[in-house]
């Protein structure tokens, strides 16, 4: 809802970000091109909440837990289905970021929304609202039936060339991922990072013709020490 956006609020340096994500299609953000059928019931809000690190930028990621119906255990912005007491997308992405990682939402100043995009497989319409954490808290996986880890990624990490490669999917789909913090971030969230490190200016020529299969990028994924990032117990503190 607009009047829960405070774009005049904008740290200098997301404002590269915020002004290209104005500029942002849908086509532009997701890997899927489809535009969101018109009669879906099914609609998510995701928080893409970015903090000033020293001199940079950290994004705020949750490892979905294993056990999950949809996505079990990808990668994936703090999110989740918009109920009827919401106030829309930032009001159901600020409580089931709370509720996944236990942040502060009064440290949340949400920026802007992205367009709906549709992910085909589980049938969600989610709308991305990009915010600041302007006062970052504790964080932490609060319920591990839904959360394994909570991840805070360093930009420069995400923007680090030896750390993208593209995913080949079983279906045949491909799409930009990237190997950090001993995770894969792959699908939708990995197509997501991909176009705001465009839009924000923070891209790097990477080999996009690195191409791995699902099962070999986890396991890329796992053997690499070299990009591991603060996880959200390291950043509570426990």
């Amino acid at each position: 809802m607009i009047e829960d956006l405070h774009p005049e609020a904008v740290p200098p340096v997301l404002e590269p970000l915020l002004r290209g994500v104005s500029r942002a299609t849908t086509d532009e953000l997701s890997g899927h091109r489809l535009a969101p059928p018109p009669d879906a019931t099914h609609r998510a809000a995701v928080l893409m909440l970015f903090a000033e690190r020293g001199a940079g930028l950290e994004v705020l990621l949750i490892e979905r837990a294993a056990t999950l119906r949809n996505h079990a255990g990808q990668v994936a912005f703090p999110g989740g289905m918009i109920d009827p007491g919401d106030s829309g997308p930032v009001g159901a992405a600020l409580r089931e970021a709370e509720e996944e990682t236990g942040l502060e939402p009064a440290g949340v100043v949400p920026l802007a929304l992205l367009p709906e995009l549709f992910i085909p497989p589980s049938g969600f319409v989610v709308t991305p609202v990009l915010a600041h954490w302007a006062r970052p808290s504790p964080v932490r996986a609060v319920d591990h039936a839904e959360t394994a880890q909570v991840l805070r990624v360093r930009v420069a990490d995400l923007a680090e060339p030896a750390n993208r490669i593209t995913t080949l999917h079983p279906s045949g789909h491909r799409g930009p991922a990237f190997l950090v913090a001993g995770v894969l971030v792959w699908g939708f969230t990995g197509g997501l990072l991909s176009a705001l490190l465009d839009r924000g200016g923070w891209t790097r020529p990477w080999a996009e013709d690195r191409v791995l299969e699902l099962g070999a990028a986890w396991a890329a994924a796992r053997s690499s020490t070299a990009t591991r990032t603060d996880s959200g117990q390291e950043a509570a503190g426990t």
